[in-house]
């Protein structure tokens, strides 16, 4: 019997990237013959590369012209756009395959940001994903977010921990370093800080004020064995990050620590427990569906007036 191919877009970034990955799965399932591929930036190869869901995957480089004669190539069915940008849009145009387009409600973001208008529907982003692909008789099968480690990248740890994800896309998703040195100070255990190399400065500036309570494990690990210390801490303490995504897909109990975005986005831990840490007493928030360098209005009271006792 013929394979019916797919090609999932989605080309960044880490948090996203996981976040599709319950689509792949449904997709692999529940389609009869379905053959998926999955394209997306060179740099998040690590994130597909272990899914066994994706029969094959495509890398963008430099040139999108050369992605798209090599997945010209592969005759495909459909295509379910799952980021739907500029790229994407070329892709579609150039590959004679049904498309189906993920609605990223701009417009609805825009007025969230700019007006505080909520019109946002109160439904997770990957039950958004979802709907792109309901007309093919996919349904959501409930187990969450995917996220597969490769045995030479576990990293064991051999005493109780508590793994806190201090980095950030933005200045503004990150807690300053005096808050994060209190939540330290409160945990009843040790506590291990991930993040990339670019937090290793802050990381060990927390180090330093707490001593072996804290280990500074930013920029040590790769994805994969960053991972595997999510996997094995006792809950995890994130920034909206990626990797407060990767702790959902692994089930983890998850502290999510917001500023200046919010979780009615869609984007808060996906079917795992977890505790949602916001400032909802200042009118400002959110300032940006992103993030930005520097607090807009100079005081930064989406993270500077957070109450963290009810943090462990």
């Amino acid at each position: 019997m013929k394979k019916t191919k797919f090609l999932i877009l989605r080309f960044s970034s880490i948090g996203d990237i996981v976040l599709t990955t319950p689509i792949v799965r449904c997709l692999k399932l529940q389609f009869p013959n379905a053959e998926v591929h999955f394209t997306t930036k060179k740099q998040f190869k690590v994130i597909v590369e272990n899914n066994p869901y994706i029969d094959k995957y495509f890398l963008l480089e430099k040139s999108l012209n050369r992605l798209i004669k090599d997945l010209q190539s592969e005759d495909y069915d459909y295509i379910i756009d799952l980021h739907n940008n500029l790229r994407t849009s070329i892709i579609k145009f150039r590959i004679p395959a049904k498309s189906f387009s993920f609605d990223k409600l701009n417009f609805k973001k825009w007025l969230l940001v700019n007006f505080k208008i909520n019109i946002m529907p109160n439904i997770h982003i990957v039950d958004r994903y979802l709907k792109t692909v309901e007309s093919l008789g996919i349904k959501n099968d409930n187990q969450g977010l995917d996220y597969f480690i490769p045995d030479r990248d576990n990293v064991v740890i051999n005493e109780v921990f508590v793994a806190y994800v201090i980095g950030g896309q933005h200045f503004t998703k990150k807690l300053p370093t005096h808050k994060i040195i209190e939540i330290c100070e409160l945990s009843h255990t040790k506590v291990i800080l991930l993040g990339g190399k670019e937090d290793f400065e802050t990381g060990e500036i927390i180090q330093k004020a707490l001593g072996k309570k804290v280990i500074n494990a930013c920029g040590s690990y790769n994805l994969n064995q960053s991972a595997s210390l999510l996997q094995q801490a006792e809950y995890v303490i994130s920034h909206d990050s990626g990797l407060m995504h990767m702790a959902a897909a692994l089930k983890k109990r998850i502290v999510s620590i917001w500023g200046n975005t919010v979780p009615a986005f869609g984007m808060y831990p996906y079917l795992t427990d977890y505790k949602l840490v916001e400032n909802n007493n200042i009118s400002c928030r959110p300032c940006s569906k992103i993030g930005y360098s520097k607090c807009p209005k100079g005081h930064f009271k989406c993270m500077q007036d957070l109450d963290l006792t009810t943090i462990s």
